[in-house]
């Protein structure tokens, strides 16, 4: 994994794993109604430099409390953004002035965050439209060793069946037209340089939600 942002669709750029979140991967979207940084990436001058140079950040968005890192106020004040999270989890960015939502939050035309409780309360997927539909999955949704996604029950897991219902409740909101990348949340090692996984929709439209239900240990 190269130490650089880099860029992994048109308009989207990955950062370097962050240490600090966990060995999370944050993006950058950089588009004409507003920049959106998903996740926090390690903060570091270069970091703030490549974001500056990109036109800086408008929104600030989590997808899960590990993407959370102790910069969110820098970022914050670096860049007069503003920062949006699942109500259940802004308890924890006290003092910083956060947009939290229920359900769903339109950030711009092109973007919509959606709630998907279970990897924690206030897990949630980030829906762009480009692109022929890109989902920001945090750690709901990883790729496996096969670099497919799949919901993946680990000792920090919330609530297992919430994970798979909200799978569930992502197949039945896309379709093919609708999803055709997801740009995940940790463990891009596994996408082997591709940066992104392909064929999005088919391949969570594929995993047996039965089945996962009456796991006990997940994929």
């Amino acid at each position: 994994m190269s130490k650089e942002p880099h860029q992994v669709l048109e308009s989207i750029f990955a950062f370097p794993p962050n240490r600090e979140t966990l060995g999370g991967t944050a993006y950058l979207i950089v588009e004409n109604d507003g920049n959106i940084l998903v996740d926090c990436p390690a903060w570091t001058d270069h970091t703030k430099l490549f974001m500056t140079e990109q036109g800086g950040v408008d929104w600030l968005v989590f997808t899960h409390r590990q993407g959370i890192s102790s910069y969110a106020r820098q970022i914050q004040e670096t860049f007069s953004c503003q920062i949006a999270i699942q109500e259940q989890e802004a308890y924890l960015l006290p003092n910083l002035e956060v947009t939290s939502f229920s359900h769903e939050q339109i950030l711009t035309p092109q973007c919509t965050l959606i709630w998907t409780p279970g990897f924690s309360p206030g897990s949630a997927c980030l829906h762009y439209r480009s692109r022929g539909g890109v989902l920001f999955t945090g750690r709901h949704l990883l790729p496996n060793q096969q670099g497919q996604p799949v919901p993946l029950r680990t000792a920090k897991t919330f609530h297992w069946r919430r994970q798979v219902t909200s799978l569930q409740k992502l197949i039945e909101k896309f379709t093919p037209d609708t999803l055709n990348y997801i740009c995940p949340g940790a463990n891009t090692g596994f996408l082997r340089g591709k940066g992104v996984i392909e064929a999005a929709y088919e391949s969570i439209s594929h995993l047996d939600v039965a089945h996962l239900y009456q796991s006990e240990v997940g994929l």
